[in-house]
């Protein structure tokens, strides 16, 4: 063997080393990901069992978390004992496995901007009904007043859209009719105690009369604005991560000792 065939082979070699440790860690790191998700689906799934009085299983956001960590530590486990163990079948796979999720991510993507009227008013029509059964659905609350109070937004168009609730609606007996819930109340410093009571009798009350007690803008807009502010950073965090799990090791013979050798 020449030193020119000797020297390619070691280059080769280090490249092929780099790459497999490389996958090997990115695929390991998101398979204890994968299963950290799945925990903590099953845990919020059996929380939701016992307090559940709405019957739609598949919007459970502890299902999706289930689906999805199972999703990510299937395919990261395929890439892991792939790389491991060299087998090529396994890391074309696992390769293939996430061009095809990059690219229904990017189709989406596309669709929403070019449908995004037909988007925003199915996204406004599920959070007007999430709203509707705010108190019956443990889960669609939670979700809903943190976004509430992250985004310093009030109902899914608007503050009004409280009314459809058969607890805020003007014509409901209690003292929650025609208000909103606190979660929608401006607070004036970081840290302060909000009033529980700030919403009270705000819905028939107009935009310019509310602005300094309750947010009036709704949080369809707020979350639109937002995802429009980071679509660039986030496309490169996702293709940043993809990428480098992309690159499965692929020297013919790397590691079997299979290289020709150069007369």
């Amino acid at each position: 063997m020449s030193g020119r065939s000797r020297l390619r082979r070691t280059g080769a070699d280090a490249v092929y080393f780099i790459l497999k440790l490389t996958l090997t860690i990115s695929a390991t790191l998101f398979s204890m990901l994968g299963l950290l998700i799945i925990c903590i689906g099953i845990y919020a799934e059996v929380e939701r069992q016992q307090n559940k009085t709405l019957e739609g299983f598949f919007v459970a956001p502890a299902v999706i978390l289930i689906l999805l960590g199972v999703s990510i530590f299937v395919v990261s486990f395929v890439g892991m004992v792939g790389a491991l163990r060299d087998n090529r079948l396994l890391l074309k796979m696992f390769k293939w496995t996430l061009v095809v999720i990059l690219l229904l991510e990017l189709v989406f993507i596309i669709v929403s901007f070019l449908c995004r009227n037909k988007v925003l008013l199915m996204f406004k029509a599920n959070v007007r009904e999430g709203i509707r059964h705010y108190y019956d659905d443990l889960d669609f609350k939670n979700i809903l007043d943190r976004i509430q109070v992250k985004f310093s937004c009030c109902g899914g168009e608007e503050y009004k859209d409280w009314s459809v609730n058969h607890y805020h609606a003007c014509d409901a007996p209690g003292p929650m009719a025609c208000g909103v819930p606190y979660t929608c109340c401006v607070k004036e410093k970081e840290g302060d105690v909000i009033n529980t009571q700030c919403g009270y009798q705000k819905l028939h009350q107009e935009r310019v009369e509310v602005g300094t007690t309750i947010h009036a803008r709704g949080c369809v807009d707020a979350i639109t604005l937002w995802f429009e502010d980071n679509i660039g950073p986030t496309v490169g965090i996702l293709i940043a991560i993809l990428l480098p799990q992309d690159g499965t090791p692929n020297v013919p013979g790397a590691g079997n000792g299979e290289f020709q050798e150069e007369i």
